[in-house]
């Protein structure tokens, strides 16, 4: 009886991780282009990633998705907006306000400052990592889970 118990309950264990890694696998972080956002909109609602580059096919730009395309679900979790950046002319809104050089990975917070600038790729454990040392991010930890104080 218990052996059978047992493994209905391992069952049931590794289809509950199968559904949600399923899940996960569809929450994909996909790049909004920079002429499309307007940063006053997302002021105080949403963390904005930048990714800056002279060319989309710049490899480094390129290298930068592809780690941003892998667990995504963490950036949506700490409500990032991904915003790509591939041509100088005419500058967008972004560009001409962050003034980036080259290739550029630039992290706002949800007030609108810049936090971090990098001159190259970051995976998305560091960007996470990053966000999650922010005050206001600690805020928003702290509650949604108040007993955690």
């Amino acid at each position: 009886m218990n052996t059978l118990i047992k493994s209905i309950t391992l069952a049931l264990a590794i289809s509950g991780l199968f559904s949600s890694a399923s899940v996960a696998q569809e929450e994909v972080l996909s790049p909004v282009p920079a002429n499309e956002v307007v940063l006053a909109d997302l002021l105080y609602l949403k963390r904005v990633v930048v990714v800056f580059a002279d060319s989309p096919n710049d490899p480094v730009f390129i290298r930068q998705l592809e780690l941003l395309a892998v667990n995504s679900g963490d950036l949506l979790d700490r409500d990032v907006v991904l915003v790509s950046d591939t041509s100088p002319n005419p500058p967008s809104e972004l560009r001409s306000e962050l003034r980036p050089n080259g290739f550029s990975l630039v992290i706002l917070d949800k007030d609108g400052r810049v936090v971090i600038r990098k001159p190259l790729p970051w995976d998305v454990r560091e960007i996470s990592r990053s966000i999650d040392k922010l005050p206001s991010r600690r805020d928003e930890v702290l509650d949604r889970n108040p007993a955690g104080r």
